[in-house]
């Protein structure tokens, strides 16, 4: 796997409202702009605004991994909890989620 996360992914409820805050506190018009994902970037990281994620969860960071599905097995092994099995969601972007053993949210990202 990956050394960090390089991706956090915020559910939002609101798109315009979330967009208008993100740009100001990150202080970056987004790069991506569409109504199923907002995403600034800050160096090498990135701040995604997702209309459809998991209410509740609060944020999630993503890890940039080169197999999704071994490193999704390696955490399930691990004694992590599937949220979402891997998914494609364009762009060349395959995503997958786990719980960890207290709850918290991980996720996991390969760049096809």
């Amino acid at each position: 796997m990956n050394q960090g996360a390089n991706t956090i992914i915020c559910p939002v409820s609101d798109m315009a409202r979330a967009k208008r805050l993100y740009g100001t506190l990150l202080g970056v018009a987004p790069y991506v702009d569409s109504p199923y994902y907002v995403g600034f970037r800050v160096g090498d990281h990135e701040v995604g605004l997702d209309p459809n994620g998991h209410r509740g969860a609060g944020a999630v960071p993503y890890y940039e991994v080169d197999d999704i599905k071994h490193s999704l097995q390696q955490l399930l092994e691990a004694g992590a909890e599937t949220l979402a099995d891997v998914k494609d969601v364009g762009g060349g972007k395959l995503v997958a989620s786990v719980k960890d053993t207290d709850g918290n949210a991980i996720g996991l990202m390969q760049s096809t």
